[in-house]
């Protein structure tokens, strides 16, 4: 199954999926006038109130608290899943985000982790969604220390 073409994303401008091997990129805004950097993409700066351009944020970043969440979740979610927030490498930007629901016993804070996009859930009505969420590091991916 070609997920990119028949499965869409839970909401447009999230992120982007590159044709073959590459890594997603989280996407967000940035305006411009003030030199700030948001996620999600809102359309005017909400400092300055000038247009706020798309911009790709990355997909790496350092997970600085989460937690675990054992009740029964929304739109299909798996039970349990994690919620946290990731500082991105590079952005500035600290956002809360969904966590790989498969690494719950691996989370840690400053676990370096990166943006992973898979089927997770449905869009409310049953229809499977695209949705972004952060995964741990691999060892071979971390490179030295």
């Amino acid at each position: 199954m070609n997920r990119e073409t028949e499965i869409p994303p839970i909401a447009p401008g999230l992120f982007s999926l590159p044709p073959g091997q590459g890594e997603p990129n989280l996407l967000g805004g940035y305006c411009a006038a003030c030199d700030r950097r948001f996620f999600p993409r809102p359309k005017y700066c909400p400092v300055c109130l000038e247009p706020a351009s798309e911009e790709g944020l990355g997909s790496r970043g350092t997970l600085y608290s989460y937690t675990v969440v054992r009740t029964r979740p929304p739109l299909g979610l798996p039970q349990p899943y994690g919620v946290g927030y990731v500082d991105l490498a590079g952005s500035g930007l600290r956002i809360f985000c969904l966590l790989d629901p498969d690494a719950i016993e691996r989370y840690r804070i400053g676990l370096p982790v990166r943006l992973a996009v898979d089927v997770l859930g449905h869009d409310g009505r049953g229809a499977p969604r695209l949705r972004p969420y952060f995964t741990p590091v691999g060892q071979e991916e971390e490179g030295p220390q």
